[in-house]
Parts: C-alpha cells; structure tokens; sequence
C-alpha cells in the first residue's frame, strides 16, 4: 500500500497513464542473456532464467525470420578494466565476467555471432558503447529488450534506450530477476514512467509486422 493506503495502481493512476507505440523500425535487444544467471552454481543464478532463455530462443529465431536487427551484449573485465570501474567496485561479484569465466558465455543454443554482439562494461546496453549510433545508422526507432536482470541491466538499458529517443518494449517473460519482487516491480516502474511491458505473444506479433 502506498500513501494514505492507496495500492499501487491507485496511487499512479491519471499520473502515469501514457502509452507508446511501436514505430517504424524495430530492433531486438538481448541483454547479458549468458550463462551467470542460469547456472545453479553461479551467485547470480536466477531461478526463472531457463524459461526466459527459451522465450528468446523464439524471439531471436522469428526476428531473424523477418530481417529484423538483433543485438546481443555481454559483459567482460580484463585486468586493466578492473580497478577503475566503480561498477566493478560496488558490485565485487560482478567477477563472474573476467575474462575467459564461462559464465560470461551465451548459452547453448543462443547464437550470437561476434558481429551481433556489443561487450560492455556498465548496466546499460548505451554507456560507452556507441549502441546508439549503430541502432540509428540502421534505421531503428523502436527497441524490443530482453534479457537479465530485470531489475540491472534490462532497466538501465530501458531507461538510456527512452533517453537516446528510442520506443523501449520490456518483454516481461524473456527476463529475469534473483528474485520475484523486483522482477515485478521493476517491470511495473518502467511500465509506469520509461516503456511498455509486454508479454512474448506480443513481441512475436511487432516482430512479425
């Protein structure tokens, strides 16, 4: 409950109500969908992370059906990214992705060929990545997101994605989250202030327009 008792949507209604649409080109966006969240003996592992890594598996296959731009990212340190990264200093189990850990691997059976893929370093897909430029240069205005976690790199690629002009679509069951809470509130802030949240079918039905 929220002020004086009001729920959730009570307390944003008529405040954020608004709506985007898809435009006229769309992109997909595959955030960090490696093997840190969904292996068991990872201290990232997120429960949820298989059924998420299958959502895109279908979603990958059918933008690629229709000639539509995926862009995969991943994450890795080597020994001189280290010591000033504050990411990296807040967040000490982000070791996982030094280089060469086999949790920063894609999993089996997601194909994310090298020029597909944009290594970063910080939560955003944007942030020193020149993302941004490549999506415009292509013609995109409209950005489908997926990936882990829900909650770090999926919302902070959301956000930089509304802030760089892009149409940010949040497909709620191809991410995940260590745990349900702020998987679904993360989901509902962006629904509410920076994107649409939307399920596969309707990911599926963009892509195939």
């Amino acid at each position: 409950m929220g002020s004086g008792g009001q729920t959730f949507e009570e307390s944003y209604a008529g405040v954020y109500d608004g709506r985007l649409e898809p435009g006229d080109k769309a992109a997909l966006l595959v955030v960090d969908l490696v093997v840190a969240y969904s292996d068991e003996s990872s201290p990232l592992y997120c429960e949820t992370a298989g059924a998420a890594i299958e959502v895109n598996r279908r979603l990958i296959a059918a933008a690629r059906k229709a000639g539509v731009p995926v862009v995969f990212t991943n994450v890795a340190y080597g020994p001189g990214d280290k010591a000033g990264n504050v990411f990296y200093r807040k967040a000490p189990v982000l070791r996982v992705f030094d280089d060469g850990s086999p949790l920063g691997a894609f999993p089996d059976g997601i194909d994310a060929p090298p020029g597909d893929t944009i290594t970063k370093q910080y939560p955003s897909a944007f942030f020193g990545t020149g993302l941004a430029d490549r999506l415009r240069a292509n013609g995109v205005d409209t950005l489908l997101i997926t990936g882990f976690s829900t909650s770090g790199c999926v919302r902070a690629s959301a956000l930089d994605a509304l802030q760089e002009g892009f149409i940010p679509f949040v497909v709620r069951d191809a991410c995940a989250d260590r745990h349900p809470e702020p998987h679904e509130a993360n989901l509902r802030d962006l629904q509410a202030k920076y994107a649409e949240v939307i399920d596969s079918d309707a990911a599926l039905a963009i892509l195939a327009r």
